[in-house]
């Protein structure tokens, strides 16, 4: 079985082991983009994810103005559809939050992470293809979590038993991708994602690092993020 192959298989067990989880309050609504962004999310496993690579790179979550309008990880719209070259039929979650409406690609808000992040590979390698010949954007988790205010929770604030049911799906997840890619390293963006690479892949021919979050609510990302990324990679001896 091709890496490809690989890659979608491990994408419609993950979405099988996640559908009958159940998630309490304060989380009002969840969102998957993996299933209402099938479309889209497919043709990037498809144009960047049909060969091993070196590095995985591996974030936390969708945020709510990228991978959960547009099904790629960390997919700022703008970026993920004038340089990544990829669009797709987008639907509507079953219990769509009125303060987070999907509107797919034709969402104007910005996912200032996914611009920081895509906007520095698109200005380092100008033609994606050339960063993906070697390297691989990922999430540990593909579902979105929100309150009733709208506001973002992220997976590492859930109650224990509703954490534990979902990491363990995350874990096997993260594995088969892993098994997908055979990468030297994967490289979580931001602890959380290293943390559970760490776990998932102790014991494996695998090398775990960590280089920051872009998010803006992470103070030093706003503090030359690009900057501490390089200095990071290149203690690995790899770059950006």
């Amino acid at each position: 079985m091709d890496s490809l192959a690989k890659l979608r298989r491990a994408t419609a067990r993950l979405c099988k082991e996640l559908e009958p989880l159940v998630f309490a309050e304060p989380v009002t609504h969840v969102y998957n983009p993996l299933v209402y962004a099938k479309a889209p999310h497919d043709a990037y496993l498809q144009r960047y994810g049909a060969s091993p690579k070196r590095v995985i790179y591996l974030g936390m979550n969708p945020g709510p103005f990228g991978m959960a309008q547009t099904g790629v990880p960390f997919g700022e719209v703008s970026l993920v559809r004038d340089w990544l070259g990829i669009q797709g039929l987008v639907e509507r979650p079953g219990c769509e939050h009125p303060r987070r409406p999907i509107e797919g690609f034709a969402c104007v808000r910005s996912e200032v992470s996914g611009a920081r992040l895509w906007g520095a590979l698109k200005q380092r390698y100008v033609e994606p293809q050339r960063f993906f010949a070697r390297g691989f954007i990922a999430n540990y988790c593909p579902l979105v979590f929100m309150e009733e205010s709208g506001k973002n929770r992220t997976p590492d604030k859930l109650p224990r038993p509703e954490r534990d049911a979902l990491f363990a799906a995350c874990d096997r997840y993260l594995a088969h991708i892993v098994e997908a890619l055979a990468p030297e390293y994967v490289v979580g963006v931001g602890k959380f994602a290293a943390d559970r690479a760490q776990a998932v892949l102790a014991g494996r021919d695998v090398r775990v690092a960590v280089i920051p979050h872009p998010s803006p609510a992470n103070p030093a990302a706003n503090r030359g993020w690009l900057t501490q990324v390089d200095a990071a990679l290149a203690q690995l001896g790899l770059e950006f």
